[in-house]
């Protein structure tokens, strides 16, 4: 039915690659949640909710919809109406201990326990001060949604983010900020394949075995419109090492190899950019003379306390290093912002590599999602089919992405790419001409001594689990820097030459 792809290699760079009779991407919280709630009304026999966290007075998608409008309610209605149906809900462990105190969640949350056929488990199956990450629901074996969206509070957001937007009204009344996500849904093989990495993660949690389903019927949702049909999705994970399992790095060989594998443009949204070794393989590419221009787009400071402590320290000492080896100009890291010049916060995990590949799941650009928490991905290739102009949709959605943070339209986009060859043109182009919605520069800070102490010695971002035990001598953020660099310029020059033959930009 569908072409392959040699970058994809089960055991390697992803975990398996399975078909998919259709397959979306869903940009925001209120499509997603719209989707999801469809989906799950169509569910038979069983429903996975594999999540960072689950916020039960959340509203989940439109108040005319089907059944109550709160995904705790939702919740109890579905496996109330539906006697053949299993809910299981399997949520990070240690964030919920502060989420059983917000509002009624604690009524909610016995509910659930009380209902014979919802289970609601906590994952500690990973490593001290790890998290489980994905974000993952699966139903009935039909269908599946795998990418950045987690079912809790500030995730709702429609794609023009207005500034004060009653869209995105918490349970307790305020107007939270703008919310820039990301996911996927797909059918077929890939989504039965989803259902086997459910088992398999409440199998690690719980230790209960489950069997798979055997269901009939689409659950597929009527207002979701297929970007694509019979194609190959590749799925690859992190999993950290524990006592019972063997360490997973499939997203980080994944990552590596999309980078590897450029020969235009990266275009890249993550909610951080701390890897150490995403950084490395990112300075390989600008020093070539004729490497992928590089677009990555970050949240102007990351969420939290503690976060922006870790993660813009590190990212302030990446980018630093970067534009020093940047000498042909080609990286940019920019943040959206609203028309009033509000910070759009990016929660997305997106990265397309010209138009041959797109990747969204959980994981970021930082050292947690390539070794230290669980998370998932999925990736499509525009080789891995026998129909469609893959290629085609790839480089639209790549454009519609843009055109979301420029306040214009995809096509816009694709003219300006064209006029100048130069996505950071276009991209600059537009932003000229931007009345609403634009990409702000990243400006580098002035950090601190323990800050700067913090970032390259990554505290709070260890690379490994253990590596959070080590004396601080045996780490280091810039780990390995120069020696990658030099290799590469080695191989460069083994080669007769300085870059790899690419297509015209």
């Amino acid at each position: 039915m569908t072409g392959s792809d040699t970058l994809f290699q089960p055991g390697k760079n992803c975990w398996r690659v399975e078909d998919a009779g259709r397959f979306a991407m869903i940009v925001d919280g209120a499509d997603y949640f719209v989707a999801v709630r469809e989906a799950m009304t169509r569910a038979q026999h069983s429903i996975y909710l594999i999540g960072w966290d689950f916020d039960a007075r959340i509203k989940l998608g439109s108040e005319t919809a089907e059944g109550p409008e709160t995904l705790g309610d939702f919740i109890l209605w579905l496996a109330n109406r539906t006697p053949s149906l299993e809910i299981r809900l399997l949520r990070w462990d240690t964030g919920a201990f502060k989420a059983v105190f917000r509002g009624n969640t604690l009524v909610k949350i016995l509910q659930w326990k009380w209902h014979k056929r919802i289970t609601l488990q906590l994952d500690s199956a990973h490593p001290f001060a790890g998290s489980h990450h994905q974000k993952i629901v699966v139903i009935d074996d039909r269908m599946a949604f795998c990418g950045g969206i987690d079912m809790t509070i500030g995730r709702l957001d429609s794609r023009a983010h207005k500034d004060d937007d009653p869209i995105r009204t918490a349970p307790n009344g305020t107007i939270m900020k703008p919310w820039h996500d990301a996911t996927s849904a797909f059918d077929g093989p890939a989504a039965r394949a989803m259902g086997d990495l459910a088992r398999e993660r409440w199998a690690a949690a719980t230790g209960e075995t489950l069997p798979p389903v055997e269901a009939t019927g689409s659950c597929w949702p009527d207002g979701l419109e297929p970007e694509l049909n019979d194609i190959r999705i590749a799925i690859a994970r992190t999993w950290p090492e524990t006592a019972e399992h063997e360490p997973v790095h499939e997203i980080e060989s994944m990552y590596i190899d999309l980078i590897n594998s450029a020969k235009n443009i990266i275009y890249a949204e993550s909610q951080y950019f701390a890897s150490r070794r995403v950084a490395q393989a990112i300075a390989c590419r600008l020093v070539e003379e004729d490497g992928p221009e590089i677009v990555i787009i970050n949240p102007v400071s990351a969420e939290g306390w503690l976060e922006p402590i870790a993660m813009d320290s590190a990212r302030a000492r990446l980018m630093e290093a970067l534009e020093r080896v940047d000498r042909h100009d080609r990286l940019r890291l920019y943040h959206p912002v609203t028309a009033k010049g509000e910070e759009i916060y990016v929660h997305a995990k997106v990265m397309v590599v010209d138009d041959s590949y797109i990747r969204v799941g959980s994981s970021n650009f930082n050292n947690r999602s390539l070794r230290f928490d669980t998370e998932c991905d999925v990736v499509l290739s525009k080789d891995a089919t026998s129909g469609e102009d893959v290629a085609e949709r790839i480089a639209l959605r790549r454009n519609d992405l843009i055109a979301e943070h420029l306040d214009t339209t995809p096509e816009a986009v694709a003219e300006e790419l064209a006029r100048r060859g130069s996505l950071i043109a276009a991209i600059d182009a537009l932003r000229a001409q931007s009345g609403g919605r634009t990409l702000i520069d990243f400006e580098m800070p002035e950090l601190s001594t323990i800050e700067a102490v913090i970032a390259d010695n990554e505290i709070l971002d260890p690379v490994e689990p253990d590596a959070i035990f080590e004396p601080l001598g045996k780490r280091g953020l810039f780990k390995g820097w120069s020696d990658r660099l030099r290799g590469h310029m080695r191989r460069l020059a083994g080669r007769g030459r300085e870059g790899r033959p690419s297509e015209s930009r």
